[in-house]
């Protein structure tokens, strides 16, 4: 069982500007010193609406990724995930295998189709209908393949081509992980089955099982061993000291996320946590992903401590 740690949030009350990044690699050491497996940034541009929206800052992933890479030695790091939209994906690759490089064999490719509309709009990058995102993501996740592993692939689709590709230095595992993010029953776990090392879904325990068994399906069609995906499941963590502290989260957070809340809140004190923990990887899940938002260094040290003492690094 490994844990994944996001940090999606980089404003810090009372710290400057200049202090950004120290804060993020204060949260990514606490991560590393108590056993989350790996780290992961968000690839946007703007912030997100549930952390401020665009008005807030958020540093771009990848660069962020290879300042941790150069001051972190264990932790996986990777996007959570990139939009397929925002770069053209030879360039990902070249990204991803730049950071493998710095981090001596520590990155993974996270794609996906990209959501986030308004920030399109704003930054002036396209935002093709889903199906056409999807057709882009397919042929991403081939040529970024094809570039970790061939000598000099080519590839021509109907969005994207790449001509006897060189990618020199080479991965340094001879390979990246590629995760993809989304739940999309019909294309995306499909491409997830065809293509990739990994997924990453949200959902309770019920729509985890069912999404686990669509995987499996989509394997069996295309004659892949599903042992050989890696189901992750992307959420977000409050570690409380009382019970008390987590009914007061859960109430001010359930109105506002619906129906949501329970696909994508763990909030409880350490008893809580480790019940709720354990249902999800009942249902299927083999690494848990989640952001933690609010909670300080020390937060972050003491729930890395208590999951893998549970569970296992």
């Amino acid at each position: 069982m490994g844990f994944g740690f996001q940090i999606p949030g980089h404003e810090f009350p009372g710290a400057e500007p200049a202090d950004t990044f120290d804060r993020i690699l204060e949260l990514a050491t606490a991560a590393e010193r108590s056993g989350w497996a790996s780290v992961w940034v968000m690839d946007h541009f703007w912030q997100l609406p549930p952390l401020g929206g665009p008005t807030h800052p958020i540093l771009e992933g990848w660069t962020l990724l290879a300042a941790l890479a150069a001051r972190t030695q264990r932790v996986h790091l990777g996007t959570l995930v990139t939009g397929v939209t925002y770069r053209n994906p030879a360039l990902v690759a070249k990204m991803a295998t730049t950071l493998d490089v710095i981090s001596k064999g520590r990155a993974i490719c996270g794609l996906g189709a990209a959501w986030y509309d308004v920030e399109h709009v704003g930054l002036g990058f396209d935002y093709p209908r889903d199906g056409v995102r999807l057709d882009m993501l397919e042929e991403a996740l081939q040529i970024c393949r094809a570039m970790f592993t061939e000598e000099t692939p080519s590839f021509a689709g109907d969005h994207y081509r790449i001509e006897q590709a060189y990618n020199l230095p080479r991965p340094l595992r001879g390979d990246i992980p590629i995760l993809v993010g989304g739940g999309g029953e019909k294309r995306t776990l499909r491409l997830v089955a065809q293509y990739a090392d990994a997924c990453n879904v949200h959902g309770d325990p019920a729509m985890i099982r069912h999404k686990m068994a669509v995987i499996d399906r989509h394997c069996a069609d295309v004659g892949r061993d599903p042992a050989e995906v890696r189901r992750t499941w992307g959420g977000t963590l409050f570690l409380t000291e009382t019970a008390e502290e987590a009914a007061g989260i859960e109430a001010l957070l359930r109105p506002a996320a619906g129906d949501e809340y329970d696909h994508t809140f763990i909030v409880g004190d350490e008893a809580t946590v480790v019940d709720k923990v354990a249902a999800v990887i009942d249902a299927g899940i083999d690494d848990l992903i989640v952001n933690m938002p609010t909670m300080p260094p020390e937060t972050v040290e003491r729930a890395g401590r208590v999951l893998t003492d549970r569970f296992g690094a």
